[in-house]
């Protein structure tokens, strides 16, 4: 299945060339002998051109205007940057196998990928209560969370990529499926299997993290599926945001949370300081990374008939209020850490939530709300500071 997939990404979608050139030119009025032959032709229901030229009709070849510039667009269409048939086919299967998985990197899109790491890699950590709990078995546990993960966070971003194609060729013209990197049979088989792959490995590892999984994967489906009347959430803001809380601050992460301590503790609790601090400061983020978004996606939203806060709102209010959303969030932070009764823990949260707190503001001071690649650039560089807060989050004692 994986060669099949490889080989999707080197066949042409639209065109292909056939025939055979046995002489090194030819001459529109004649003279050539019977051995020059071209044939091109395009695999399409509408339209088709063959040229032949032979000695035995000795006439001279023309070829109308209309068909002359159909075969000049397909021969520009061949060599366009996304696509060269000539180049993929060149390649060695490593070649193809590697090139394949660097597509499959930009299709899960990597800041998210790292963010589900992350993620695991803090809710696991929350659990544990002195070095001896760090065994083989925590890190079998980890291992599997992660694996499972990254196999649902494929799904989701693969699944959202399918619905939104015509969408992504306006805002995220980049994306492998937009970009025609990939198939939509290539893309809807990776998507498939991620979602089995990842249900099926949760299944068998802990009845928590299915349910988390069960729970990602109604969610994520109905964030982007334009199916029936109360689905695809996205163009909602609330139903958006909704979508992220769960994904990202309660579903997911406490599943993974209550995975670990079922598996090493056999129990769990919730009520915990860090656990509903680690919820406080995802939801804090999930809101704020969701609306933030949408503020460099207006044009092809609006197109689209997205009816987002940064549509309805405008570019800079919706800004500031998803800074104001993080600057207090932060502030609660270190009010929080101020009461933690272990000291290390106690001056890490509150010095660290404070700092961060002043470098999103004066970062955020520098952008102007109308560029849209400044905009851009600051949401990358609020998820680098939802990295951070996964690693500020499993220090919470």
């Amino acid at each position: 299945m994986a060669t099949l997939a490889i080989g999707s990404l080197c066949m042409p979608t639209s065109y292909r060339v056939t025939g055979v050139i046995r002489s090194s030119s030819w001459l529109p009025n004649g003279g050539q002998s019977s051995s020059n032959f071209l044939q091109i032709s395009k695999f399409d229901n509408n339209s088709y051109m063959a040229l032949q030229h032979s000695r035995i009709l000795n006439e001279p070849f023309t070829l109308c205007q209309n068909t002359l510039q159909k075969f000049k667009f397909n021969v520009s269409s061949t060599s366009n940057s996304e696509f060269n048939a000539t180049e993929d086919y060149l390649l060695s299967p490593m070649e193809s196998a590697i090139k394949f998985v660097n597509i499959l990197y930009r299709f899960i899109r990597p800041y998210a990928a790292i963010g589900t790491v992350l993620c695991v890699t803090a809710m696991s950590l929350l659990t544990v209560q002195k070095l001896s709990d760090f065994s083989p078995l925590f890190f079998l546990k980890i291992l599997q969370a992660l694996v499972g993960g990254m196999f649902m966070q494929m799904y989701v971003c693969g699944f959202n990529q399918i619905c939104d194609i015509e969408l992504d060729k306006v805002n995220k013209p980049t994306l492998p499926l937009a970009a025609g990197e990939i198939s939509m049979r290539t893309a809807i088989l990776v998507s498939s299997v991620s979602a089995i792959m990842g249900l099926a490995i949760a299944w068998m590892v802990s009845p928590p993290l299915f349910w988390a999984f069960v729970g990602w994967f109604v969610v994520g489906t109905a964030y982007s599926a334009n199916v029936l009347p109360y689905l695809r959430w996205k163009r909602f803001p609330f139903t958006a945001a909704f979508y992220m809380l769960m994904s990202r601050a309660v579903i997911v992460p406490i599943g993974y949370y209550l995975h670990m301590q079922n598996s090493i503790y056999g129990a769990s609790t919730l009520l915990s300081r860090p656990i509903l601090f680690a919820v406080a400061m995802l939801s804090a983020f999930s809101i704020s990374t969701i609306f933030f978004k949408d503020i460099p996606d207006i044009k092809g939203d609006r197109m689209h008939g997205i009816k987002s806060l940064a549509i309805k709102l405008g570019e800079k209010r919706i800004y500031w209020i998803c800074i104001w959303i993080l600057e207090i969030a932060y502030l609660g932070a270190a009010c929080v850490g101020a009461t933690l009764p272990i000291t290390w823990s106690k001056y890490v949260t509150t010095g660290s939530h404070l700092a961060l707190a002043l470098l999103l503001w004066v970062r955020a001071k520098s952008v102007d709300p109308r560029d849209m690649k400044a905009v851009q650039s600051m949401y990358m560089f609020i998820w680098q500071l939802f990295y951070v807060e996964y690693g500020l989050i499993s220090l919470v004692r």
